[in-house]
């Protein structure tokens, strides 16, 4: 029997946030997997670890994922992480992948995933906390109201289509571009409120648009809601 390739979500940064089926799929599991160079400097690690102190003794795995936008170079990279866990499924075990927030919501695991089931193994995913939802709870910030309606996106892709939405607008992955993404906030008359390294003992908050430092980090999230009339 081939082991089950499974996407493991850790939530947004508060270990108490990790549901208790993400916790029993790592103390029942042998073989994790986290993104990153090395197991131990990798972000989902450090959370799995404070909910599962004894994942320290365990061999945890990591997959290097080159930040890059290179198409050919992401596809041989995820070749290579697919290549990895399947040595692990052939072996009869199971191979849990941790990642921050929720598996299906722009995670690496996906594209794994994907290469997985087309060789055959099964997959199966554990749904973990997002970061906006997270986001939105420690800011005290409702995301939708009545009939609002509620737009996911990448920070780059609202720069690059100058395009306004209704509703609120959750913008994630905004560090590297936080100066546009400052100017297209501003320019959009929204409440904004931003939540760096949410869940974190790092973690800060902003209450507009310029407040917003210039140096914002990766794990930067922002909740733009249309003005209330």
């Amino acid at each position: 029997m081939a082991g089950i390739f499974y996407g493991v979500g850790v939530g947004p940064g508060d270990p108490e946030l990790m549901t208790l089926k993400a916790v029993r799929m790592i103390r029942e599991n042998e073989v994790i997997l986290v993104p990153g160079e090395e197991a131990e400097t990798s972000v989902a690690y450090k959370i799995a670890l404070g909910a599962v102190p004894e994942l320290s003794s365990k061999k945890v795995f990591p997959v290097p994922m080159p930040m890059t936008k290179d198409r050919k170079k992401l596809e041989e990279s995820h070749d290579r992480a697919a290549d990895q866990v399947e040595v692990y499924l052939k072996e009869g075990k199971n191979a849990v992948f941790l990642t921050l927030g929720d598996p299906t919501v722009y995670s690496t695991f996906t594209y794994i995933e994907k290469r997985i089931k087309k060789r055959g193994y099964e997959t199966g995913i554990v749904s973990g906390i997002p970061s906006f939802c997270a986001a939105a709870a420690c800011m005290d910030v409702p995301l939708t109201e009545w009939s609002q309606e509620l737009h996911i996106l990448p920070a780059l892709h609202c720069i690059e289509e100058e395009r306004d939405y209704p509703g609120t607008v959750v913008l994630m992955k905004s560090g590297r571009k936080i100066g546009q993404v400052k100017e297209w906030l501003k320019k959009s008359g929204r409440q904004v409120v931003m939540a760096e390294n949410c869940g974190m003992e790092n973690q800060r908050i902003y209450r507009s648009a310029e407040e917003i430092p210039q140096d914002a980090g990766y794990y930067s999230l922002i909740i733009a809601k249309e003005a209330e009339e």
